[in-house]
């Protein structure tokens, strides 16, 4: 986190109440859950038409969705995930909880490197390559003007978060293609900076093949303002209960779970490569415009 002043919005249960897990798990069964408002730090939803046409919104959010997109695969940050099963008293009875630093080689390429690992003592479920890959792709929900045309998108409202004036959309996917996975539910957007902020929903489909199954609930996405540009995913939280079919061959038909999701400490990278034009190194122009003649080229960056 920079120095710069950034609008908030307050995350965590006890601002949500309950918000839903985003997991997927393979066993035969049902997902079970009991759905309630996000209604702390969120103001009433005004219905009345915006000022712009929401079309004109949703091309512009997706636009700056896209740039988010493209920028945040420039900042390393480390990022924690929970997932715990809870006994019928409350307790937690097995967790899972990996830390992992999203950072760069000295060439620029991505990678994970994981600092906490303890043992995974989960029994009576366990994670899939989906939740994997959920976790990697899908919590921190993205919506670009290359990907929204595979939506349908409903304007429902203006509403504040918090301190936050938003525009609030429902996301249903158009069509639901053979070994895709979609968004389905409810994004807030900033009415300023035209990005992402909130994120309320599922992944669809869910996989009720037999011996396959792949069961997602319902999940909650807060994103933070990142060096007073944009919007960075900060925290997920979710929680619900699984109903197994009879006969699914786990200890108890019914699972408590509950996951949460941290990322923190997002940093800047600036790669050690030379980008040369008309003899002058534009490397880390920041807005990618060359520099005038004569100008001094800015000094070589490395990751803050």
């Amino acid at each position: 986190m920079t120095a710069i002043p950034n609008r908030r919005i307050a995350y965590g249960p006890f601002v949500v109440g309950i918000a839903f897990l985003a997991f997927t798990i393979c066993a035969r069964g049902q997902v079970s859950y009991t759905s309630m408002p996000l209604d702390k730090g969120f103001g009433a939803l005004d219905t009345s038409q915006p000022s712009i046409p929401p079309q004109q919104i949703i091309d512009e959010f997706t636009a700056k969705e896209s740039l988010f997109r493209r920028a945040m695969a420039n900042y390393t940050y480390e990022r924690s995930v929970k997932v715990e099963t809870i006994d019928d008293d409350n307790k937690v009875d097995g967790q899972y909880f990996q830390v992992t630093d999203i950072s760069f080689d000295p060439n620029g390429r991505r990678f994970e490197h994981v600092v906490l690992a303890p043992a995974n003592t989960l029994e009576r479920i366990s994670m899939s390559p989906a939740d994997f890959q959920d976790i990697e792709q899908r919590l921190p929900f993205v919506l670009t003007k290359e990907d929204v045309g595979q939506y349908d998108l409903t304007y429902a409202g203006k509403q504040k978060v918090d301190e936050v004036d938003t525009y609030v959309f429902d996301v249903k996917p158009k069509v639901i293609e053979k070994n895709k996975r979609y968004f389905q539910g409810r994004i807030w957007v900033d009415q300023h900076d035209l990005q992402i902020v909130v994120t309320n929903g599922k992944n669809v489909p869910d996989d009720t093949r037999k011996g396959h199954e792949d069961l997602s609930p319902p999940f909650t996405t807060y994103r933070e303002q990142i060096d007073g540009k944009y919007w960075f995913p900060v925290y997920t939280r979710g929680e619900g209960i699984l109903h197994f079919s009879a006969g699914s061959g786990y200890l108890s038909q019914d699972v408590h779970i509950r996951e949460t999701l941290k990322y923190t400490d997002y940093k800047q990278y600036h790669a050690n490569v030379r980008v040369l034009f008309e003899g002058q190194d534009i490397s880390n122009n920041n807005d990618g415009s060359t520099p005038a003649p004569g100008q001094q080229p800015p000094q070589q960056g490395k990751p803050q």
